[in-house]
């Protein structure tokens, strides 16, 4: 016998009630004394996969794994230092020193009272930091929480703590969804067809970029004959190490290129590559001139990040104006030296305040690159301390990027005011 209805799975039920709460949400806001037992997003990972990151993917993206500065807490603000989060809609940070190690420079304990939060099952993500440590703690009771600084780690610490505290960052999306919005960023970086698709999903979602795939052949014919002095080769990388980096460069700097290079002819006639970041032998990116026909090979048999490449040619009036002596002169005296990560930075934030895509702001770029020091310390040294050395006049100086970002905020902030614009 054949029933006129079918069993309801759990999951079935569950998403019913989802839908349910999101249908319903908008005609509830009247109610705001009564506490939602649950919202959609908090419950949604309960569900099974094939039903549950549709959704989460709908709610959140990779903007949501960048922390938003809430404030800095000091042992002069307790009174002062009050923000809303994305569960805990009320909540406030004191700092207090004391020595309860008997160290040379003391300690801290950070105080962290969260509460009102908006469901029972929500819970608040953040991140802790000064220029010379970064830690991380969640919050799902609303009471006061503590963060233990057994002992400042030198005299720069204590110092600096005291004049500005310790920088609180929310992750705005909270626990889940800072765990979904990495499920966005992590496929970027693999070399895989499923990492090129999110790359150009990415592009596609959040800059508004459609990389249209050509029709066969993907690989245009055209002969050295037809490339100039001055032509300029625009290149885009959407898989692997390279293609995750370069789409969220983009991302950033708001390019629709991650990297470039230059055609040079010789007085014979042959046509050299003068790009940077080309690795030499000892693993280093340095500038390069490499002959057409090695460049080309390599990009493509031997490139595993599936580059595009687009051939922009001079136009006549510049080509004329092209001073081609010139051009080899100043190429051949960059040949070999450091890939140039002192403009790597620099080159995108060249203001105060203006070229920050939402949420990052100076206090995140600045405490971000205290966590990279403590993971890479000699790549994040390379584009940290490079780019100081640069702007503050220092050829020779070992910046060591823990003794430097004791004002590391105030370079972010400031310094480009002060030294890019005079």
């Amino acid at each position: 016998m054949t029933l006129p209805f079918r069993i309801v799975k759990n999951h079935h039920v569950l998403l019913l009630f989802v839908v349910i709460f999101t249908v319903s949400g908008p005609h509830l806001t009247k109610v705001q004394s009564i506490k939602a037992p649950v919202r959609p997003g908090d419950i949604l990972p309960l569900l099974p996969r094939q039903v549950s990151w549709p959704i989460l993917r709908s709610l959140n993206n990779a903007a949501d794994l960048m922390p938003s500065f809430v404030g800095a807490a000091t042992a002069a603000n307790s009174s002062d230092l009050h923000w809303k989060g994305a569960c805990f809609y009320n909540n406030t940070a004191w700092l207090e020193f004391h020595n309860n190690s008997g160290s040379e420079f003391g300690g801290g304990t950070l105080h962290i009272k969260v509460s009102n939060a908006h469901s029972w099952t929500c819970m608040d993500l953040y991140v802790f930091a000064t220029p010379f440590r970064a830690t991380w703690d969640y919050y799902v009771l609303s009471r006061e929480h503590t963060i233990e600084f057994k002992e400042w780690e030198s005299e720069a610490e204590l110092e600096y703590v005291k004049n500005r505290g310790v920088s609180i960052f929310m992750m705005q999306a909270g626990m889940l969804g800072t765990l979904q919005a990495l499920w966005e960023v992590f496929p970027l970086f693999t070399n895989t067809g499923w990492g090129e698709n999110s790359n150009l999903a990415f592009l596609k979602k959040h800059m508004g970029a459609s990389f249209e795939e050509r029709p066969q052949p993907w690989v245009t014919n055209i002969s050295v004959e037809e490339i100039h002095s001055g032509d300029f080769l625009a290149i885009s990388k959407i898989r692997g190490r390279w293609g995750g980096f370069e789409t969220l460069e983009k991302w950033v700097t708001g390019s629709y290129a991650g990297h470039s290079a230059v055609c040079l002819k010789d007085s014979e006639g042959k046509l050299w590559v003068a790009e940077s970041g080309h690795e030499n032998e000892q693993g280093e990116d340095v500038i390069a001139i490499l002959p057409w026909d090695e460049w080309w090979e390599f990009e493509l048999k031997k490139d595993d990040s599936n580059p595009h490449i687009a051939l922009l040619p001079l136009h006549p009036e510049l080509r004329a104006k092209f001073n081609e002596a010139a051009a080899w002169e100043y190429a051949k005296s960059m040949s070999g030296k450091p890939y140039g990560y002192h403009n790597l930075i620099f080159s995108w934030i060249d203001t105060k305040s203006g070229n920050y895509p939402s949420p990052l702001d100076a206090h995140l770029v600045a405490s971000v690159m205290t966590v990279w020091t403590q993971m890479q310390p000699a790549y994040a040294g390379n584009m940290w301390s490079e780019a100081l050395n640069k702007r503050l006049g220092t050829q020779v100086l070992l910046i060591n990027l823990i003794d430097l970002t004791f004002t590391s905020m105030f370079f972010f902030e400031e310094m480009h005011s002060r030294v890019i614009f005079g």
